[in-house]
């Protein structure tokens, strides 16, 4: 490895360290991942022909200009994906569209509910995803939890829940995804075969956290999402609902059919829940015209899109743009070659760390150097829906919630409710790691004792 190389990843360790220790450098991880992004492809451009073939004299620039396009394309589909998934959830959630959702959850025994929102999660992020689950369940439980510490619980819950019920589906998770677009799993197998452990997964950091819960819930005394001012009907609010929920359902569906990137069916739906709204609330103007300027103004997408986190939309363009850096050299791919070589015919080991990466750095780029490591086989563990490929859904996808910034979940319940990487570390990472460990187990034991 060259000395540029090192430098840059040296660069992405010590940005890394500094989003670590946010809460005592009060600065925000934002800014370092942006500097993260900049400082790792300025030291690339200094010798951008070592990297990338071709890349001699005048073709440089061009060259260079190519690879960040490409990688810059696909790091826009998340941060579109997510912008128009946190503005449908705003949008159904301000409108009272989860009202009876929070309803059915709500109840007075602090475990009861960490149970009930455990379970919601888990199989909510293997029809939607992880990603918009997790936006979904910290709006709901922002409406049920006062206590900040409390609701600190119930998140760090809902993030290994989201990536333990995404790991298990085909379209729960990127990198299930990814998989299953490549054929080297089918949704059969993964369903049938990582379901349990996934569920092992979710159910032992759920057991362990439910012994810091006690005693009852202070409810929060504004409950109501739907305030008295509100001037849409009932039906009115149930069509938003009915199209937001319904909408993120049929994202999966709407790829499948035309095999275009999920965020285009996301910018689908958020533009006839859009124009919907823009209806509802034009053909109301006339009615308290006062009252209803005020909640058009409040209520329209326009004014929602305002007030996105964009925050975390930033960390999630810098960090993911770091990462590209880092493939881009090969630091990933030398990486999983070096694990292949240490832990040559244990694809346990091998996909058990390479989860534990994922925590560490995107999961995405991980598996697809896996992908292109590793030749699908006739027979085997390398087999379509083979050990390698199957533990390699589970591991990357159950990976990331050991630390908070390990999954696109974690990083959005990190923005939304200011949980610090140091307080996840500390009370959340080795119960989520259990819960991994049990998982890879509870897999073996399938393997060798039912399937085998």
């Amino acid at each position: 490895m060259s000395t540029l190389s090192i430098a840059i990843i040296i660069v992405f360790c010590i940005g890394y360290f500094c989003i670590a220790i946010e809460s005592v450098t009060k600065i925000n991880k934002s800014a370092i991942a942006l500097l993260m992004f900049v400082i790792t492809w300025t030291l690339f451009m200094i010798d951008p022909g070592s990297y990338v073939p071709g890349a001699v004299g005048d073709s440089i620039a061009s060259k260079v200009s190519t690879v960040i396009e490409h990688h810059l394309g696909s790091t826009s589909t998340t941060l579109f994906f997510l912008l128009g998934a946190m503005t449908i959830v705003e949008l159904v959630d301000q409108n009272g569209g989860f009202n009876f959702v929070r309803d059915t959850l709500q109840t007075t025994s602090k475990r009861a509910l960490l149970w009930r929102i455990a379970f919601m999660t888990f199989f909510l992020s293997a029809i939607l995803d992880n990603l918009t689950t997790s936006i979904v369940m910290i709006m709901i439980l922002r409406k049920l939890v006062s206590d900040k510490n409390d609701r600190l619980i119930y998140a760090a819950l809902v993030v290994i829940s989201a990536n333990s019920g995404g790991a298990f589906s085909p379209i729960g998770d990127v990198t299930t995804i990814m998989l299953w677009n490549k054929g080297v799993i089918t949704a059969a197998g993964v369903i049938t075969e990582i379901f349990i452990p996934s569920l092992v997964s979710m159910v032992i950091p759920a057991i362990i956290l439910s012994l810091s819960l006690k005693g009852k819930l202070e409810l929060k005394t504004d409950t109501t999402v739907v305030q008295n001012d509100d001037v849409l009907t009932e039906s009115q609010r149930k069509t938003i609902f009915f199209l937001g929920v319904g909408g993120l359902i049929f994202v999966p569906i709407f790829k499948t059919i035309t095999h275009l990137p999920p965020f285009v069916g996301i910018l689908l739906v958020l533009g006839v829940l859009w124009t919907v709204t823009e209806i509802f609330y034009t053909s109301i103007h006339q009615e308290s015209e006062d009252t209803a300027n005020n909640t058009n103004t409040q209520k329209r997408v326009s004014k929602m899109l305002s007030r996105i986190d964009m925050d975390t939309i930033l960390f999630f363009l810098g960090i993911l743009m770091a990462v590209a850096c880092l493939e881009t050299i090969g630091a990933l791919t030398l990486l999983g070659e070096t694990l292949d070589v240490t832990f040559e015919g244990n694809h346990y080991l091998v996909t058990g760390i390479i989860g534990v990466l994922s925590s560490i750095v995107d999961n995405v780029p991980l598996v697809a150097g896996c992908m292109g490591m590793y030749p699908v086989q006739a027979a085997g563990d390398m087999a379509v829906d083979g050990i390698f490929w199957q533990l390699l859904a589970y591991c990357a996808g159950v990976g990331g919630s050991m630390l908070i910034i390990g999954s696109a979940a974690g990083v959005v319940v990190m923005g939304l409710e200011k949980i610090t990487f140091v307080w996840y570390m500390k009370k959340i990472t080795w119960i989520a790691f259990v819960g991994y460990l049990a998982g890879i187990i509870v897999y073996w034991l399938e393997r060798t004792f039912i399937l085998g």
